[in-house]
């Protein structure tokens, strides 16, 4: 099982985000590896900001939590505060992307703060990872997304920053990406790099949700399924040897989403 969700805690709401506490408790009764997609503690990523609003929210998962670093996590010291707190579990070297395997699915931890584009290192070893890792199922999550219909989703600059890593992802069969950076939840059909849909493309899921503010949406993307920007919450998946099932699991608000999917052959 993999459960998680990014934009967490925010120093500079009230009690750090009611929505944060909420999603905290919520998140420590699931059981299962943790991923989180950025963002972790606003505005800066600061130390006391892990320490103090952070921590004491989602701090019990931490031994099981496999992170992403988000735009703000980086910040401060270029993300040293993040680091130091994560430590093994954020990736070797402090350089924000790694792998781990989880059952029969190959899970890619990937840093939208750096360059990922055809010629950066992290796109040379995403594509060595995926050839020494050639699963049937495979999930990759990062902060920034490629496809949203939130804010950030009209910055065609930051979010295209991640469409070679898309591209590869697609090329080697990836069936889901699950990014944050706009503060909601979204879920896309399955999609080609240039957001067409496609039954052997990658669903991607949007769960920018984990308390630290929400937004509005802009104009719907094009095979965006589901959006909500009401609720806070966590989303689980259920990785099975060769299909899944998720479900958006509310901590504040009524909004919910499931279904299942069959990863590309």
């Amino acid at each position: 099982m993999l459960v998680g969700a990014g934009d967490i805690a925010n120093c500079d709401l009230p009690d750090s985000g009611a929505g944060a506490v909420a999603t905290g408790k919520l998140i420590d009764s699931i059981p299962g590896t943790v991923f989180t997609v950025g963002d972790h503690a606003y505005p800066s990523g600061t130390a006391d900001q892990f320490r103090d609003c952070y921590e004491p929210r989602w701090g019990k998962v931490k031994p099981r939590t496999r992170p992403a670093p988000g735009n703000h996590d980086l910040l401060t010291g270029n993300g040293k505060p993040y680091y130091d707190y994560f430590g093994e579990a954020a990736g070797p070297d402090r350089r924000g992307f790694y792998s781990y395997d989880l059952g029969k699915w190959h899970i890619v931890s990937l840093n939208s703060a750096i360059p990922a584009d055809n010629k950066s290192k992290q796109l040379e070893w995403l594509r060595k990872d995926l050839i020494e890792h050639h699963t049937t199922c495979t999930l990759a999550y990062w902060h920034i997304p490629v496809f949203s219909s939130g804010p950030h989703g009209a910055d065609i600059i930051t979010s295209g920053h991640m469409l070679d890593v898309w591209k590869v992802l697609y090329q080697f069969g990836a069936d889901i990406v699950v990014n944050g950076h706009d503060h909601d939840y979204e879920r896309f059909a399955p999609q080609n790099p240039g957001g067409k849909p496609d039954p052997k493309g990658i669903r991607e899921f949007v769960a920018g949700t984990g308390g630290g503010g929400l937004y509005q949406f802009k104009s719907i993307r094009p095979n965006s399924e589901v959006h909500d920007n009401k609720s806070y919450g966590v989303l689980k998946f259920v990785l099975g040897e060769s299909d899944y099932s998720w479900e958006f699991i509310p901590a504040v608000g009524q909004f919910h989403d499931s279904g299942t999917g069959a990863c590309v052959p």
